[in-house]
């Protein structure tokens, strides 16, 4: 099982004339990152469901838009009638024409003083938390549903890649005697040339050549290689759902045997090899950056 870090997500329900709406997208991040947008006044509820979609998202960048669209009425503009009514006896008492005259003018203004008009509450409500607590939940569902199925999709990706290290490490084995035979002739060559065979020690020589010989064998970067290619397939077919970090450890593992191959090779057969080696492990870092 694998996550991807990107996905989209949403779910809605209507309850008693309220509609609430959660939409999650979710994006590539090393860190867990939300941000929350919301037409309502959250106040105590906001940290509970940072930590439920935190908790459950583990890893990502993640844009969360809340909403309760309320039918009944209860957030529509409401007029203080009781007050208006007081202000507009006490003003028109003063007025030199009759208040009716200047009613509709007078009503319009008096509506401007602060506490005659109040909007109604978009507060969220105790009542209302279970309800979008629920809605929540679902669209994390949804957001899950997606992620997997795009996890899916990179862990054949990543596997594919790692697979294909391991083949190219396994023909590299068909061409190191021939390497060191090259290298053993390229140094009696050089010997012949400037020293002379009559004046060479031939022990000291095969010394020199058993040192050189160990210097560049590669049996523990083959081994190396091998055992982190089959930890990566191990840790990419577990059940863990949050495994990006740890890929990336071992994928980094991989690519210092791979150097380290590279640099020991001397062999052009080798080199290619350790080439399309490179090749393969740039894909894996490239798709491990969508992995959660």
């Amino acid at each position: 099982m694998l996550l991807s870090m990107t996905g989209y997500g949403r779910a809605t329900q209507t309850i008693s004339g309220k509609t609430y709406t959660v939409e999650i997208r979710s994006l590539n991040s090393k860190q867990n990152d939300l941000r929350m947008r919301s037409s309502q006044q959250l106040h105590k509820y906001e940290m509970q469901l940072r930590r439920l979609i935190l908790d459950t998202t583990k890893r990502g960048k993640l844009e969360v838009s809340v909403d309760i669209a309320d039918e009944t009425g209860g957030n529509a503009l409401k007029v203080n009638t009781t007050l208006l009514n007081k202000v507009y006896s006490q003003v028109s008492l003063g007025m030199d024409a009759p208040a009716s005259a200047h009613s509709n003018g007078l009503y319009a203004a008096l509506l401007r003083i602060p506490g005659i008009v109040e909007t109604g509450s978009n507060r969220l409500t105790d009542e209302d938390w279970p309800h979008l607590e629920a809605t929540a939940e679902a669209c994390l569902k949804h957001l899950d549903e997606y992620r997997l199925q795009e996890g899916d999709v990179l862990a054949n990706d990543l596997s594919e890649s790692c697979k294909g290290i391991a083949d190219l490490l396994e023909e590299v084995s068909q061409y190191e005697e021939e390497r060191v035979q090259s290298v053993r002739d390229r140094m009696e060559k050089q010997l012949k040339d400037y020293l002379g065979r009559g004046n060479v020690d031939k022990n000291r020589y095969e010394q020199e050549v058993l040192f050189y010989l160990e210097k560049m064998d590669i049996n523990e970067e083959k081994v190396r290689l091998k055992q982190n290619c089959e930890y990566f397939l191990e840790i990419l077919n577990n059940e863990d759902g949050i495994k990006g970090r740890k890929l990336n450890f071992i994928s980094q593992e991989i690519g210092r045997e791979v150097n380290t191959l590279g640099a020991k090779a001397y062999s052009a057969d080798i080199q290619k090899l350790v080439v399309n080696m490179k090749e393969h492990l740039e894909m894996i870092k490239e798709q491990l950056a969508n992995v959660a």
